[in-house]
């Protein structure tokens, strides 16, 4: 019986350790996610107590001794009234829960959000967010990681360029589909500064398990440093092993795939790569953006997420030394 507690207790503290964290719906961050919540508990507590009831006159009928003054005629009374109110019980709850899953979609103080809108495009497998702004002149382009201000309103329109995607980041709102030739559009509302991991959540192929993004919240003044930061062009040292890994990534085929503004490099398939090293994260969460981890992606990208669409682009080890150096300095 010692043991069994043991390991009650173990399993329990296993499964509630997922209960917080950068990417979970029970520890929200924003109003909408704090609804949802609500929802959720409205859902468990009715289910729990239905299950309980359920158990309770299970228990009760097994153990209950019949009367001997019970007739055959007032047990099928019985029945019939225990079967009414088990109807009727279950149709108010199915109307209940219904109605307070219907009205939860209807947010108005989030769902008017006045920002200029974010384009987001989900792409196999990776995201990519387009900041136009009020002047499109500046507007640029980030991969994975969607900068947003603390305590605004920030209005997201999803596109899918392929197949469906679902953005979902689960301590700021819930999940909304992204239909390849259909806009929708979802409002995102952070409390608090900080990072918040989020998940394609509708299966998109075989590295939909690797399409992750993050969501980082700052204050306002550190939002419009970053947009400022962001809004600038490349600028490319002098220092000759940088400028050798420029001419290395112009010269393959990188460049005709990924833009690095202020230089050559156009492409517009792959990821914008202006500012790649001020990134938390490459290959949509696959690994952390490092020196090390970089050359691996660039050197052999089919094998750390196999199916995606960079190719294996060939390069001697000093070349690869080089083009890792060059973009180590895009930040």
């Amino acid at each position: 019986m010692k043991q069994a507690a043991i390991v009650s207790c173990v399993l329990l503290a296993g499964l509630l350790s997922g209960c917080t964290g950068a990417q979970s719906a029970l520890d929200p961050r924003g109003p909408a996610a704090t609804d949802l919540l609500h929802i959720i508990l409205v859902f468990v507590f009715v289910c729990t107590s239905v299950f309980f009831l359920v158990m309770g006159a299970l228990v009760w009928s097994l153990l209950r001794k019949p009367s001997r003054e019970d007739s055959e005629g007032a047990q099928e009374r019985q029945i019939s009234v225990v079967v009414t109110v088990a109807i009727l019980s279950t149709a108010a709850i199915i109307v209940l829960l219904t109605v307070v899953s219907f009205t939860s979609d209807r947010f108005p103080e989030y769902k008017e959000a006045s920002s200029a809108a974010i384009l987001v495009r989900g792409e196999q497998w990776w995201w990519r967010f387009d900041y136009d702004g009020d002047d499109s002149s500046l507007g640029f382009q980030t991969a994975n990681e969607l900068h947003i201000p603390v305590g605004q309103d920030v209005r997201l329109r999803l596109q899918a360029t392929d197949v469906i995607h679902s953005f979902w980041v689960p301590s700021l709102a819930g999940k909304q589909d992204l239909v390849p030739g259909r806009d929708n559009t979802i409002t995102l509302h952070a409390e608090r500064s900080g990072i918040y991991r989020g998940q394609c959540a509708e299966f998109c192929g075989l590295q939909h398990a690797h399409m992750a993004l993050e969501v980082v919240a700052q204050e306002p003044e550190a939002y419009r440093q970053w947009l400022d930061s962001q809004r600038r062009s490349a600028v490319v040292s002098e220092d000759a092993a940088i400028v050798a890994g420029r001419d290395v990534f112009m010269r393959k085929p990188c460049a005709a795939c990924h833009t690095i503004r202020g230089t050559e490099a156009k492409g517009t398939s792959g990821p914008d790569l202006t500012h790649v090293a001020s990134r938390r994260m490459l290959a949509a969460g696959v690994l952390q953006n490092s020196a090390g981890s970089l050359a691996a992606w660039i050197a052999d990208p089919q094998t750390i997420k196999p199916g995606n669409n960079m190719p294996l682009v060939p390069m001697t080890s000093e070349e690869l030394r080089q083009v890792t150096a060059f973009l180590e300095t895009l930040r």
